[in-house]
């Protein structure tokens, strides 16, 4: 007999997206039950950097310290575009994290979890979900001996997600052409070949004898393996599920010389570079994020930072619909914003892909000449700068105002309370009005989990007063220092963020 369960919204997965989206929903008072068929983490490096818009979100609710002192010591280097040796630079982005952060994807997870948990989610374990039944009230969701009702489902499941799979919804795109292996080793011996410290990824690819291969130090004598054949040899098709530690050591001794020798193998997995996307990221109850959404070529560190953004675009907007403090479509929004979102990146990859083939035709390796003259171009290196970390991101938000929809950087602020932060004041993960000029009116009534700070800066935010969603997005904007027309500002409110009592 099954065990019954209910709550308002079960995650299946619990991976950065699935345990950041808990994390989400918990903090504003939903029930959130994440649903786990791995009986135990695995330790495994993966998707492993924060990209500063993601190094900022996650400051803004007090998430990036405990991780920074788990990431890997290395110094400061810019992120790249497809492997090409120029550096991106984030610093014309106004951003306090102009670097990406290399971190294991399973110290992520751990914390993640561990304050997902203590805001009021439950994780269980080794609950591999085997059926969904959805109806207009809401989603009934069978996994071993559980059988659980809530009101919304939100699989965060990867790219194979098994909730895809029993809804029978397609996943179109483009099969991957090649495969490569990624493995946490630890090496007893190394060459002289062998990189010392994490640099930028263009000094850490290698090729030699049919080999590609990145090896990237994570301290002592462990290591990050990545490496493929550059003939592509390797298909989607003929490859085993495992990988062997001959097969490992192989691709070492290609590459950096029989001095480099293999000690134990922690674990390995193989990738793809598949390209696919869902059509739709909901269908009734049920929403998709991560990669059971969308998945794309590992190149450029998109993957785990991608899904983390899902989390924070959709759990402060589902919050609001549970408890019904939204207005008529918001959780439509989540796909309406995320969607193009996950297509511009799917887009970038596979441009990407061509790029850094180890292998490129001569015109390809013409093209890469050509694209690196490019990148020292400052205009060309903010552009793909901005794509890459997420700081360009901008939604498509009505308002006439220039920084509606754009990310807010962090300023420094004087309140009544004294110096902080703007990244401080959304650790509650409410919504934030921020009057700079007295402008808006003692009376204005605001709804639940929308807080209204008053305060002076000496950086110039662009507007007089700033309407700032949970997700650090500016829907709202007001130049003038005079009275805020209320009616105006409300209208922003309820259109954007919560109903206005």
């Amino acid at each position: 007999m099954l065990a019954e369960i209910e709550t308002e919204v079960v995650v299946s997965g619990a991976g950065p997206t699935g345990l950041m989206l808990a994390y989400e929903l918990a903090l504003a008072g939903v029930e959130a039950l994440v649903l786990e068929k791995l009986p135990q983490r695995i330790e495994q490096v993966k998707g492993g950097g924060i990209q500063p818009r993601t190094a900022e979100l996650l400051e803004s609710r007090g998430l990036l310290e405990p991780l920074l002192k788990r990431a890997t010591p290395h110094a400061p280097a810019g992120g790249h575009f497809a492997a090409l040796p120029v550096p991106l630079d984030c610093t014309p982005w106004q951003t306090r994290h102009p670097f990406p952060i290399a971190i294991a994807q399973w110290e992520v997870e751990d914390v993640f979890e561990e304050r997902a948990i203590a805001v009021g989610a439950r994780v269980l374990r080794g609950n591999a979900v085997s059926g969904v039944e959805s109806d207009d009230d809401g989603v009934v969701v069978t996994a071993e001996g559980l059988r659980v009702r809530a009101r919304y489902l939100v699989a965060c499941d990867g790219g194979h997600s098994t909730v895809r799979k029993l809804l029978g919804l397609p996943f179109p795109g483009r099969p991957g052409t090649h495969q490569a292996v990624l493995a946490d080793v630890r090496l007893s011996t190394v060459s002289p070949l062998v990189p010392q410290q994490i640099g930028h990824m263009s000094t850490l690819m290698r090729q030699a004898d049919g080999y590609w291969a990145m090896l990237v130090p994570l301290g002592g004598d462990r290591y990050r393996f990545t490496f493929g054949r550059t003939d592509k040899a390797d298909t989607a098709t003929d490859s085993p599920d495992t990988v062997s530690p001959e097969e490992i050591t192989t691709a070492l001794h290609a590459v950096y010389g029989d001095e480099t020798t293999l000690a134990t193998v922690e674990n390995s997995s193989r990738f793809s570079d598949a390209t696919r996307q869902l059509e739709h990221y909901r269908a009734g109850r049920v929403l998709f994020a991560g990669d059971a959404a969308h998945i794309h070529p590992p190149l450029g560190g998109q993957g785990l930072n991608l899904g983390i953004q899902d989390a924070f675009n959709l759990g402060w907007k589902l919050a609001s619909t549970l408890q019904d403090r939204a207005p008529d479509g918001l959780l439509d929004t989540y796909h309406a914003e995320r969607h193009p979102v996950g297509a511009q990146v799917l887009h970038h990859t596979s441009a990407q892909r061509v790029l850094a083939d180890p292998n490129p035709s001569e015109d390809v390796a013409a093209l890469r000449d050509i694209f690196i003259d490019l990148l020292r171009l400052p205009d060309t290196n903010r552009h793909l700068a901005g794509l890459m970390s997420g700081l360009s991101l901008r939604y498509e938000l009505s308002g006439d105002h220039p920084l509606t929809g754009q990310r807010m950087p962090d300023a420094d602020l004087v309140t009544e309370a004294g110096s902080t932060r703007l990244s401080t004041l959304f650790g509650s993960g409410h919504a934030v009005l921020l009057d700079l000029a007295g402008a808006v009116p003692a009376d204005l009534r605001l709804p639940a989990r929308v807080d209204l700070v008053r305060a002076t800066s000496a950086d110039d935010l662009g507007a007089a007063s700033l309407l700032i969603r949970p997700d650090g997005y500016v829907c709202w904007a007001a130049d003038s220092s005079a009275p805020t027309h209320s009616i105006t500002l409300e209208a922003a409110i309820a259109g954007n963020l919560a109903k206005v009592p």
